[in-house]
């Protein structure tokens, strides 16, 4: 079971650097915002012997943070994908399809990590005192 989710996460991972090269490549695309900003490292945290200026988010701000650029994602690909089927010559079908994959791979993602913390969760309501 382990062995799968981090195949699927580092599939997943794979997929969104893909995806982030591509989007360099196009200057006509307005930049992601769904993207978790790291600073200072993996985690927020420097490397041995370094302190960082800024202090890192909390959990529950990382985790909002996530869900509103997932939800954005999706709102992005529904608004593409309507303009799309009106027929508005900014919208293509190569543009709908990336934003479509784009915010699946979001929601899988939101996906596992919500089934993580309820595993988690359950693992430790199950601990014996």
């Amino acid at each position: 079971m382990t062995h799968s989710v981090n195949s699927i996460l580092s599939q997943i991972r794979s997929y969104q650097g893909q995806v982030g090269q591509a989007r360099q490549m196009t200057a006509a695309d307005m930049p992601r915002s769904d993207a978790i900003a790291v600073q200072g490292g993996v985690g927020g945290m420097q490397g041995v012997g370094g302190t960082t200026g800024v202090a890192a988010p909390s959990f529950g701000a990382t985790l909002r943070n996530a869900i509103e650029g997932v939800n954005g994602a999706q709102q992005r690909s529904g608004e593409l994908v309507r303009a799309f089927e009106l027929g508005e010559p900014g919208a293509d079908l190569a543009k709908v399809m990336v934003a479509s994959q784009q915010s699946q791979v979001a929601f899988r993602a939101t996906v596992e990590v919500r089934n993580r913390l309820v595993q988690a969760y359950q693992d430790v309501m199950n601990m014996p005192l």
